[in-house]
């Protein structure tokens, strides 16, 4: 009786269509954006001169953290546009370009073929990705938390980074198969134009789910006040200094985590480390795997204990394991596995409750807004910028650097949360 009173709960309080109509876009979003560090392996010598390998990847990751550049503007502007005409057409606004860029990049021309022109066009395309995923995180965010009852936010917050490690996974094992399939010659001539067809295809498949959406009540009851707003930005930052400081504390850490492990330690693992590939896709894909799992348990442990006491607990295990841990990072498959699982079981601990820690930092009329600019901003500084710094301290012989560097990120958004107020079971303002 107690677990069919608790099924019945579950199904009258999880809108499973909604959140899964709203998560499988972000999936495609995140999808699209880490194949492309995922595979930059293969393709960095197909859109820059070959002859220097290393400078090709150092060129690759700087096309990379460029377009992250471009995720402060798309926060801005589709945050607003979100905040005023709505989630839903600024969510599909931002799946239609994420899918558009991962085709245009799929069939791109060569340098050996166009020169220079093929940089430039791949630049372009990921410019249109960087405001996209600028506009996606912040609208997804807020959809989530304004759609969630307060008791039930954290349960809610949990399905977005279901859908990103889901997608994660997706690309790491995709190319755990091809590099298992295809040898790297066909791999860096044609394989790695594979996973961004594929993208291409979910974005038709998300753009359907997403048309299905309905409004969330909070904006239609704030849209009105959101239109009166000047200045958003401005009004932020005046009205809410400390929500920005905070929020700007929160996503250092939580940025340099995710890239870190997602994206930068793949290359670096196989490039200056010299582990297989398939190795650390494989490590990848079983630490993804973790990560996704706990995104549920977490985020329903968030609305128990409250938020505080998971961030703190996230925060300060970091500062203490990622020099460790970095010492990992060499070929075998037990010290790879280590590393993937500890540091993405560390992470979920935060990514499951993300959305709704962003969501509860500002009021509705401001939100899509204010998580867009500040939190894009704040990635676009750290987490666009960690492949390439990587790469760049590894070719200069000190690699550890950065690790070093995680863990002070991870003091500082320690010292921030204690400033944090807990708001587990609250209402959206």
């Amino acid at each position: 009786m107690v677990e069919s009173k608790l099924n019945s709960e579950v199904r009258h309080r999880l809108p499973v269509r909604k959140l899964f109509a709203a998560s499988v876009g972000n999936a495609l979003e995140w999808f699209d954006w880490t194949i492309y560090a995922t595979f930059s392996i293969y393709f960095a010598t197909a859109f820059f001169p070959s002859g220097n390998d290393v400078l090709a990847q150092i060129n690759t990751f700087a096309t990379y953290a460029l377009a992250f550049f471009f995720r402060p503007l798309g926060g801005m502007l589709l945050g607003r546009f979100a905040d005023v005409r709505g989630r839903k057409p600024a969510m599909i606004l931002t799946i239609s370009l994420m899918a558009g860029g991962s085709i245009v990049i799929a069939i791109l021309p060569t340098f050996q073929q166009v020169g220079w022109l093929a940089p430039v066009l791949l630049l372009l395309a990921r410019i249109a990705q960087g405001l996209s995923l600028g506009g996606e995180v912040s609208n997804a965010s807020a959809y989530l938390g304004e759609i969630a009852p307060a008791k039930w936010r954290g349960r809610y917050s949990s399905f977005f980074y279901i859908s990103t490690g889901s997608a994660v996974l997706l690309a790491s094992v995709l190319g755990f198969v091809l590099a298992r399939t295809m040898d790297k010659a066909a791999m860096s001539s044609y394989g790695w134009r594979i996973p961004f067809l594929l993208g291409g295809v979910l974005g038709i498949i998300g753009l359907w789910l997403r048309r299905s959406l309905s409004e969330t009540e909070q904006f239609e009851q704030n849209k009105t006040r959101a239109q009166k707003v000047r200045r958003p930005l401005l009004t932020t930052l005046r009205e809410h200094p400390r929500a920005v400081g905070q929020l700007i504390g929160i996503t250092m850490l939580s940025t340099l985590c995710y890239y870190t492990f997602f994206s930068a330690l793949t290359p670096f693992a196989v490039k200056t480390r010299h582990a297989s590939d398939v190795d650390v896709f494989l490590a990848l894909s079983v630490g993804t795997a973790l990560f996704v799992a706990l995104q549920y348990p977490y985020g329903a442990l968030s609305d128990r204990i409250g938020r505080k006491p998971q961030l703190f607990a996230w925060s300060a295990a970091t500062a203490i394991l990622i020099v460790p841990l970095s010492t990992l990072v060499k070929p075998g498959l037990g010290g790879l596995l280590i590393v993937f699982c500890v540091g993405l079981g560390l992470y979920a601990a935060l990514s499951s409750l993300a959305p709704a820690i962003m969501s509860e930092l500002f009021p509705t009329e401001l939100r899509g807004l204010g998580i867009g600019a500040w939190y894009n901003l704040t990635v676009a500084v750290f987490g666009g910028t960690a492949p390439l710094v990587i790469s760049a301290l590894s070719a200069a012989g000190a690699s550890i650097l950065f690790f070093w560097y995680v863990a002070a990120g991870a003091v500082i958004a320690f010292l921030v949360l204690l400033t944090l107020p807990e708001t587990k079971g609250t209402e959206l303002r």
